[in-house]
Order: structure tokens, then C-alpha cells, then sequence
């Protein structure tokens, strides 16, 4: 159904705005009419694709995590829902979330069920957080449900940080050395070979060789950015389709220095999502089936399905865990203790906060690493742009001399 932002004059002609749900303007009036508003402004907002992008597939969403503690506190005072979302929307900042909280709030009112009002914005509340709160509102406890799911996000976005934090230092570093090579080679090196060829000088070999990749760059320029555009569209095509997208995800797995840094990661989604899920009362099947449909990588989602389906059948979590080969052997192992022992859900979490730990050692490692190694290769390639630019001037100067 349609979302309605308007702003309307009450009784006594006050301005007020808000979100309505309708089935189209002339309906989304008449409600307002029967609120006894005026209306003065009314538009559609452009709704959220109905596909979940997840939680596990999109940047780190500290907003949201804040937002979920509140509201669990907001709760645990005993605030009925829909006051407790009417603060929420004065809370954040965004706008794009604030319109989601007040349909949220408006499709309450109007006797949806809150889990289901937030399935209506994947974009914000994926399939993970809308089953938790299902289970927390049918168990009676959504408080504690949520300020469980808060700690979770909260956890989830450290991860990605210091993930993000380890891929992105040497794109940045190579990046700038590229463009400082760049800039030799199209304004600094032409110039200074155009004077010395004037002179009839002979170009040293060095010199020769960056003169024909400066050519190149300049002349060709539209031909290179064509390429570099259909490789960037094709790739996007490639990876739209589900076996494109399958064989990068199973690739960044086996990627040098960073494919073990994934999977842990990986892991630790894993194990965090399936224990925040069972801890709030949600049964084994259900769980690794919204765990499937959170997980970013298809090769990992592949894997929970093949559990699930063994699970269907009467085996254990533990032993598909260890047959799939696409998790680390710590986790079967650990999985195993957890259900011998009836405590699974804690020994996940424990697991989850072990790789935690483990992923900011890997990442600061791989930083120690990558730091040095940037630096030498872009040092290494600038030094000799810079020795393909000296050595005519100083053979212009000997012979001058």
C-alpha cells in the first residue's frame, strides 16, 4: 500500500505532519478528513524496494543500533508501542528513517501487528530483525528481545568496521601514489622531453618507456575509459546473475591476505545472528533459514541451506557444519560442545566474541602487512618515473657542462 507524507491544519489550526498509509491520494485524504485535518500538502513517498539487502549486506548502520536500545528501553518503562515510536521518530536524525518509523507507527494504529508494519521496510528492518521481534512480541518479552538485537547490531557493526577499516587503507594509499604517477606522466615528463628533443638530446631508455606510456594515456585515453566501463558493466552483469555472483563470493574466500579475514567475518555472522535468533526463543529450522537469507556471501548461504536441510531430516547442526568445509573447524567442534552440553545459543556467542577478537588482530596484521607493502611497490614505480625524468636533464647538463 501506498505511504502518504502530508501536513495538515488541526481544529484548532495548528501544523502538523506525518505519514498515512492509502490506497491512493483521494483515500489517503479522506482519512485525514476523519482526523479532523486540514489538508495543505500531500505526496507520495517513493517506497523501499521490496527485496531485504540484510543487515550482514549493507555498511555498518550505527543509527539503527541506537535506535533499537531505545526502543527497548523506551519499553521496558512500560510505554505502550505506538508513544514509544513517536519518540523514536523525534530521535533520529535521519529522514529517510524517521518516514519509515511513522508509517511503522501509523500501520500500529491501525491494527497491524509491529513485526509485520516493519517488514514493510526491508530497507531498514531486514528478515533477521523483523523475525526477533515476532518472537519477542509472542513470548512477551520484546524488550529484552531488542535490546538483545541492539547488542547484536552493535556487535555486527564493529566487525564491518575493522574490516572496512583493513581493505580500505591500501585502496586509499594506491590511489593517491597512482594519481601522483598519473600527473608525472601527462604534464611533468611531456614537457621536459619535448624541451630536450628541441636540443636533438637522445632520450635515455627509462625515459623512452614512460614517454610511450604517457602517449598512450593521452591519445588513447577514450579508449581506455571505454574499456575500463565495459569491464565495471559487464562485471555488474556477471554479478547479477546468481552463478556469477556464487564464483566471486567463493573467489573473495580464497583471496590472498584477505580471503582468510572474510571468513572469519563470515563466522562471526554466522555464529552471532544464530545465536542472537535462538536466544529469543526462535526454533533451529526457522533460524537457519532467516540466517540464509541475511548472509552476504552465496557460498556461505549455499552451506546454512545444506545444514537446514540435514537438520529437516533429523541430524544435528554440528555435523553439516564440519562436512560443508566452508566454515572454520572451530566452529563444527564448538556447535558440537553446544548441543551435547544444551547450551548452544551461549557457546555462539562465545564463538562470535572470540572472532571478534580474532578479526581485529587479523586486521591489524594484515594493515602491518599491506602498509609496507603498498608503499615499497608505489615507491618503487614513482621512483622510476622520477629516474625516467632526471636522468635526460641530467645528461642535458653533463653535455652542457
Amino acid at each position: 500500500m501506498p505511504i502518504y507524507e502530508y501536513k495538515a491544519l488541526d481544529a484548532g489550526s495548528k501544523t502538523l505532519a506525518g505519514t498515512v498509509t492509502a490506497d491512493s491520494p483521494s483515500d489517503a485524504r479522506r482519512k485525514l478528513r476523519d482526523q479532523d485535518l486540514y489538508v495543505t500538502e500531500l505526496r507520495e513517498v517513493r517506497q523501499d524496494a521490496g527485496r531485504s539487502t540484510g543487515l550482514l549486506k549493507t555498511k555498518p548502520n550505527y543509527e539503527l543500533a541506537l535506535l533499537t536500545r531505545q526502543f527497548a528501553t523506551l519499553l521496558s518503562t512500560g510505554l505502550p508501542i505506538v508513544e514509544a515510536l513517536a519518540a523514536l521518530v523525534e530521535q533520529t536524525d535521519s529522514r529517510k528513517l524517521q518516514r519509515a518509523l511513522r508509517d511503522v507507527r501509523q500501520r500500529v494504529t491501525e491494527g497491524t501487528s509491529l513485526p509485520d508494519a516493519l517488514a514493510a521496510h526491508p530497507r531498514f528492518f531486514d528478515n533477521l530483525y523483523v523475525s526477533m521481534v515476532r518472537a519477542g512480541e509472542s513470548g512477551g518479552n520484546l524488550d529484552t528481545v531488542l535490546a538483545r538485537l541492539a547488542d547484536y547490531l552493535s556487535r555486527q557493526n564493529r566487525v564491518r568496521s575493522r574490516l572496512a577499516t583493513a581493505l580500505t587503507y591500501p585502496a586509499i594509499v594506491a590511489t593517491l601514489g597512482l594519481t601522483v604517477v598519473v600527473f608525472l606522466l601527462t604534464f611533468v615528463l611531456p614537457k621536459i622531453v619535448t624541451a630536450l628533443q628541441e636540443q636533438g638530446k637522445a632520450l635515455p631508455l627509462p625515459t623512452e618507456i614512460m614517454m610511450t606510456a604517457s602517449r598512450v594515456l593521452a591519445g588513447y585515453w577514450w579508449l581506455i575509459a571505454g574499456i575500463v566501463a565495459a569491464v565495471v558493466i559487464a562485471s555488474r552483469g556477471a554479478l547479477a546473475s546468481e552463478r556469477g555472483r556464487y564464483l566471486w563470493d567463493a573467489f573473495k574466500l580464497r583471496m590472498p591476505l584477505f580471503g582468510p579475514l572474510i571468513r572469519k567475518q563470515s563466522a562471526s555472522h554466522f555464529s552471532s545472528t544464530l545465536s542472537s535468533l535462538l536466544a529469543a526463543g526462535i526454533p533451529a529450522l526457522e533460524a537457519l533459514k532467516v540466517v540464509k537469507d541475511v548472509v552476504a556471501n552465496r557460498v556461505l548461504a549455499q552451506a546454512i541451506e545444506d545444514v537446514r536441510k540435514s537438520v529437516m531430516e533429523g541430524t544435528n547442526i554440528s555435523t553439516p557444519i564440519k562436512k560443508s568445509k566452508v566454515f572454520p573447524p572451530i566452529v563444527g567442534y564448538m556447535i558440537a560442545v553446544g548441543e551435547e552440553s544444551g547450551k548452544l545459543e551461549d557457546m555462539l556467542s562465545r564463538l562470535s566474541e572470540a572472532y571478534e577478537e580474532e578479526i581485529e588482530m587479523s586486521s591489524q596484521r594484515l594493515i602491518s602487512v599491506l602498509e609496507p607493502l603498498v608503499i615499497v611497490v608505489l615507491g618503487a614505480f614513482v621512483a622510476f618515473v622520477a629516474v625516467s625524468i632526471l636522468l635526460p636533464i641530467l645528461k642535458a647538463a653533463k653535455l652542457g657542462g
